[in-house]
């Protein structure tokens, strides 16, 4: 069986993806969707580039995983969105892409359960790892594994960018915590304005265990 993983260049999810081709025996590694043609199974994680549908019918299955529970959250960061809202339960969805964004049938669900204190890196880390999980589940579910379609009201999160890493100064630590938590202390770090000035801040967890 011909498999492969496409993932974006230059971005957070390639050590992972590397692992999965590790892990994934004769699979192949890409960071263009155009350099594949085709495949059995094509997982496409954490890429950022659009798809047509004359490249879906190319390979028999082109699988996407995304962290919400489809029909809803469809759209950009839904993990992060999530941690916001304040859930500590995040459903992943394994799905078939269409030509449509987050719209295909579901072959696997399963939640992601958070403590609530995760920063920014260790939700990556779990995020993939819980991504790494489920392609391989799937691969050992397969061909015996059927799919069923989104059922339910549809909803969109927008796509963030570093401005909404603001903190409001006016409220406390406690109300923002979820806020801190998603902010990358490299890429977009919290922040916030005081008399005109633009003041970064960074968040760490205490090695020594604190309190």
């Amino acid at each position: 069986m011909k498999i492969a993983i496409l993932t974006s260049p230059n971005q957070w999810f390639i050590p992972y993806a590397k692992e999965l081709n590790q892990q994934i025996k004769n699979s192949k590694l890409f960071y263009n969707h155009t350099e594949i043609f085709n495949f059995d199974i094509v997982f496409i994680l954490s890429y950022h580039k659009i798809i047509d549908k004359n490249f879906l019918k190319h390979n028999k299955h082109n699988i996407v995983i995304h962290a919400s529970n489809l029909p809803q959250g469809k759209g950009w960061a839904p993990l992060f969105h999530q941690v916001i809202e304040g859930k500590n339960e995040i459903t992943f969805s394994l799905f078939e892409a269409d030509d449509k964004a987050d719209n295909g049938d579901i072959y696997l669900q399963k939640n992601l359960k958070l403590n609530g204190l995760e920063l920014y890196e260790e939700l990556r880390e779990k995020q993939a790892r819980f991504t790494l999980d489920m392609c391989l589940e799937f691969l050992e579910l397969y061909p015996n594994i059927q799919a069923k379609k989104q059922v339910g009201k549809e909803s969109f999160y927008p796509k963030r960018s570093p401005k909404d890493s603001e903190l409001d100064i006016n409220k406390s630590l406690n109300e923002q915590f979820n806020l801190l938590r998603i902010a990358s202390n490299e890429d977009f770090p919290a922040f916030f304005y005081k008399d005109g000035k633009k003041f970064i801040l960074k968040i760490y967890l205490d090695s020594t265990g604190g309190g």
